[in-house]
């Protein structure tokens, strides 16, 4: 059977690239990269490589890259480390309503803790206003979080207008963007974004998983997310995931190479399968917004349906989606960022996300339409709400 991957937002295929370049440090280049013999001095190197190659793809310097586990690690040390480092100057946090959880469950586990979170609202395509940001600043404000581009529906937020604003402002806010959805996929750069802190992860740019980055500014109060031994500038407790990090620099070196070409490529099989979809089936919403929004993402939501049946089919016909993003796609509730975007509970859970990858065709994408369109038909005779609108 024909298999068509399109969960690039879930995560990515690991390059044969990056495999060849990570196999030798588990076997023949193993060292520890914290001890001085040439073992460890081998790996030490390979380690700052990777992080130059990290830093190069943001725009940063090597020695604002910080390792991790990955793109939730990043994100919960950029807001338990800010929190605590600077609860002196006051205890007020500003998110949005529709960031991954990694963000939101950390906010909400701060509350427990004592400090106050204002999750701002979205507009109908999912984007936070700045003057509602702006607004939500008070004196005891010391980090607003607000995503890169959401992971669901991929509208690109306005950050560097936030960054411009927080930059000007008479007192130290600190700004952090997970950017894990859109580091590789358009341009990145922490200068022109204005931002404090950043979170990539490794698996969505066709690298391994279990690795990641945190990108802190110099001269930024943080307190270290793990206690031990002085890894990662003293910052980041834990020996170095040598063969990770290595496959880490290796994938953000390529995707780097390529960035523009695969932007115009993925942009236009997106459009085109929006516009199949659009053109041959009814009763159809694109969620997102249509023009501010990631090359590669495509998320729709079909009337009289539900997403998991649909997800279902198309397993069936070979064909790999999402309802939502890859971490809640076991929930049986409807999408947090759907809801927060206006859509009822019951058009909410006939979502589909489609992601494009550096791999997929033309020929997939009509292949994809035409399966849609087939299933969708099938599901909607079977749907009693499709049968009263009859």
């Amino acid at each position: 059977m024909k298999r068509i991957y399109m969960d690039h937002a879930g995560t990515t295929p690991v390059r044969k690239e990056v495999v060849e370049a990570m196999l030798p440090y588990f076997t023949e280049k193993f060292g520890n990269a914290s001890t001085v013999y040439s073992y460890g001095r081998e790996a030490r190197k390979a380690v700052e490589e990777a992080r130059e190659k990290v830093a190069a793809l943001i725009g940063a310097d090597p020695k604002e890259v910080y390792f991790t586990s990955g793109g939730t690690e990043a994100d919960n040390w950029a807001l338990r480390g800010i929190a605590y480092a600077n609860k002196e100057k006051g205890n007020h946090i500003i998110t949005t309503a529709i960031e991954h959880h990694a963000v939101l469950h950390t906010c909400e586990d701060l509350e427990k803790k004592g400090f106050k979170v204002t999750y701002l609202p979205v507009d109908k395509y999912g984007r936070v206003r700045v003057e509602d940001v702006i607004n939500a600043i008070n004196d005891k404000t010391i980090l607003i979080s607000i995503m890169h581009a959401n992971n669901e529906i991929g509208t690109i937020e306005p950050i560097e207008e936030i960054g411009q604003v927080l930059k000007n402002l008479d007192r130290k806010i600190y700004f952090h963007t997970d950017a894990v959805q859109t580091v590789g996929k358009i341009p990145v750069d922490v200068n022109k974004l204005n931002v404090d802190l950043l979170s990539i992860s490794s698996h969505k740019i066709y690298g391994p998983k279990g690795v990641g980055a945190l990108y802190i500014k110099k001269g930024t109060k943080i307190q270290s997310f793990m206690t031990g031994g002085g890894q990662e500038f003293g910052k980041r407790a834990g020996t170095e995931n040598v063969s990770g990090i290595v496959g880490f620099g290796k994938a953000a070196e390529l995707i780097a190479s390529e960035l523009e070409e695969q932007q115009k490529k993925l942009s236009y099989l997106r459009d085109k399968l929006i516009k199949g979809i659009m053109e041959n089936i009814s009763d159809v919403i694109l969620n997102g917004h249509p023009v501010d929004r990631l090359p590669h993402n495509v998320n729709l939501c079909f009337k009289y349906i539900e997403g998991e049946s649909l997800l279902l089919n198309l397993d069936l016909k070979g064909i790999c989606a999402s309802s939502g993003s890859a971490c809640t796609s076991g929930s049986l509730e409807p999408s947090h960022v759907l809801l927060a975007i206006g859509l009822p509970h019951e058009i909410a859970h006939g979502s589909l996300r489609l992601t494009l990858g550096r791999d997929n065709t033309e020929e997939e994408i009509d292949y994809v339409v035409d399966a849609i369109k087939e299933i969708v038909e099938k599901l909607r005779q079977m749907s009693p709400l499709y049968n009263q609108k009859k």
